[in-house]
């Protein structure tokens, strides 16, 4: 695969989609929450982004920068694009305080705010924020009906099996909008199934690229029990994308993207590593975990031409937009992929490819 891989897919792009003028939204990851990086350089690319008219920009949140604090400086540099909390987790603050959060960034952004909430997992939520991780899908459901309560300024009575709250607080000041999109961070089919019910969108990670069409088949299935329509979620995966000037770059990019799936999963719990199985990765993912047993480069070592080409995308930014493209015929509604790595002045460069190949250019 590698080199040989990306020109055939590149050909067959050419062959199956055509060229197309159409504008391709694109979504990007600011900034890693496990490596965050110098803060003033990832504001003045979160600036460039929307000087170049990408769709959204998106900061996750680990043990690292606090997320609402961060997301207000995005929006004081920014005008167009959307704000993404992806993901604030349901454990270390109460639902009234995401809701408050929420409501002011998206008054102080003019409506710009996407909520991305998540359960986290068990080593962050019980050894980081000293919380007990039980009942974490119902706990979501009840944070989503809550916060939506306090958007709507309704009296906040509610009876849940973990929440009750009867002194019928009302937010104190009127937010912009009465809802704020919302989408959950799934990957397991119940809380695939929780956000076809009640979520706008999903965030999947290292969903492999075969496996869209059936994820689009799934919530639709459980929006249409809920009496939703099909296509109410929109999917909006985390991609890992390097972007390449020519062939000779190819191979190190290749490379470096190896490096977060293979820390995804040996690194960051048993979420990630039980989806890749379930979508037939399972050999990979066993390799993966000895490979850390011998450090970083065995565990890249690990991560096969398949895995990688079915979750990250390496090459130029027009075999960058054609794959993108070619992944949204798959049932991508939102591609959000990494922010090119560093100082500005280089993101600058290959952002502005990128944004010419999607049509982005305001």
């Amino acid at each position: 695969m590698g080199e040989a891989h990306a020109r055939t897919t590149d050909e067959a792009l050419d062959s199956s989609l055509g060229r197309s003028d159409e504008p391709l939204p694109i979504g990007l990851i600011a900034d890693s929450p496990t490596f965050p990086g110098a803060w003033n350089d990832v504001l003045e690319k979160v600036r460039l982004a929307d000087h170049f008219g990408f769709d959204s920009v998106w900061l996750g949140e680990a043990w690292g920068y606090e997320l609402f604090t961060s997301l207000a400086d995005f929006v004081r540099v920014t005008t167009r694009i959307k704000i993404g909390a992806g993901v604030a987790n349901v454990y270390s603050r109460s639902p009234a305080v995401i809701a408050s959060a929420t409501a002011t960034l998206d008054e102080r952004s003019e409506g710009r705010m996407i909520l991305g909430l998540g359960t986290s997992g068990p080593q962050v939520v019980e050894h980081w924020h000293g919380v007990p991780f039980t009942r974490s899908l119902r706990r979501l459901r009840e944070y989503v009906e809550i916060i939506n309560l306090i958007l709507r300024r309704e009296r906040l009575h509610y009876h849940g099996e973990i929440f009750t709250l009867d002194r019928g607080f009302t937010l104190r000041f009127h937010p912009i909008r009465d809802h704020v999109p919302t989408y959950l961070a799934s990957l397991a089919p119940r809380s695939i199934d929780l956000a076809g019910e009640i979520a706008d969108g999903i965030l999947p990670i290292y969903w492999p690229v075969g496996d869209f069409p059936s994820l689009r088949e799934r919530l639709d299935s459980i929006s249409l029990a809920a009496g939703r329509s099909a296509g109410a979620v929109r999917i909006a995966p985390y991609i890992t994308v390097e972007v390449v000037s020519d062939d000779a770059e190819r191979q190190a990019a290749r490379r470096r993207a190896r490096g977060p799936v293979a820390f995804y999963v040996g690194r960051m719990g048993t979420f990630y590593a039980a989806m890749l199985r379930r979508h037939g990765f399972g050999e990979e993912v066993e390799a993966i975990i000895r490979g850390w047993e011998n450090g970083r480069e065995r565990a890249l070592d690990a991560v096969s031409d398949r895995l990688l080409d079915a979750t990250a995308i390496v090459g130029t930014p027009r075999e960058v937009v054609r794959i993108l493209r070619q992944w949204r015929a798959l049932g991508v509604d939102e591609p959000l992929i990494s922010m090119p790595p560093g100082p500005p002045d280089r993101a600058a460069t290959l952002l502005d490819a990128l944004a010419r190949e999607a049509g982005l250019h305001p």
